[in-house]
């Protein structure tokens, strides 16, 4: 649940000026959830930064996406989870802009090994990347991003759910980034900071396709999970990434939203 790959689908139509003279950044956004929330910022007027950490080329495949169909965009690597990747990150950032309205923090590590399987190694990087890298974004982040912005961080729905028990590392992480997302919102509400975590379920990406592609039944089995029995897609989360971000989401903060199409019912 809540992982990354690739989506053909829209996520509405058209482009709007509802983030007009916003700048926006959304990590991970080469692929997957990522790409599809920059590109439906992008449709709302925003100018996006499409963050990537090695495939410079799915970055750069985003900003040309967004900007034929007429949105403004660029591209800026670094890795995250090292010592000082999120002061690189925003030192990139820097050359192409001089302030921040909305940040998602989306890029992850998007699974763990079982249990009895993970090493320490492992461990580490999982809560690295998913959890300390968007700390220190925001840490480091504070005096660029404008008073009324919006921080979204994408969680996952395994943070309330243990119908993957073998993945418990990565939910552990997820369900971290949840208590920061309450904690953070109580702290930058006085600048008219929004901040909430949105919850994938199992959205069909090139992170899935093992799942629900290579595995006999995979696909019934994850559309089964859903009260709406489907799987979801990127720009089923763009969507609502896109509301809380926009004015429409003003009085919407500290909560965990439930993007997993009723997984969790």
């Amino acid at each position: 649940m809540g992982v990354m790959g690739t989506d053909e689908r829209t996520g509405g139509t058209g482009q709007t000026d509802a983030l007009a003279g916003r700048t926006a950044l959304v990590t991970g956004a080469g692929r997957g959830i990522g790409r599809g929330v920059a590109e439906r910022l992008a449709r709302d007027g925003a100018r996006v930064a499409v963050h990537y950490g090695r495939s410079a080329a799915a970055a750069e495949d985003t900003v040309a996406a967004i900007e034929a169909a007429g949105g403004s965009a660029f591209a800026i690597g670094a890795e995250l989870g090292g010592p000082g990747d999120a002061e690189a990150l925003w030192a990139e950032f820097d050359r192409h802009a001089d302030g921040l309205d909305i940040l998602v923090n989306n890029a992850g590590i998007g699974t763990s090994q079982p249990l009895e399987e993970i090493e320490e190694k492992e461990y580490d990087q999982v809560f690295a990347v998913n959890t300390k890298a968007p700390f220190f974004l925001v840490r480091h982040g504070l005096h660029r991003l404008r008073d009324g912005g919006r921080i979204v961080n994408v969680s996952s729905g395994l943070a309330r759910t243990a119908v993957m028990p073998d993945k418990v590392a990565y939910a552990m992480t997820k369900a971290a980034l949840d208590v920061f997302t309450r904690d953070l919102s109580k702290l930058l509400g006085p600048r008219g900071i929004t901040v909430n975590s949105v919850a994938p379920g199992i959205i069909d990406t090139d992170n899935t396709a093992g799942l629900l592609h290579g595995t006999p039944g995979g696909w019934d089995r994850a559309a089964a999970i859903s009260a709406l029995g489907r799987v979801g897609t990127p720009a089923d989360v763009a969507d609502v990434v896109a509301f809380l971000v926009s004015d429409a989401g003003r009085w919407v903060t500290g909560s965990w939203v439930d993007a997993t199409g009723g997984s969790l019912t």
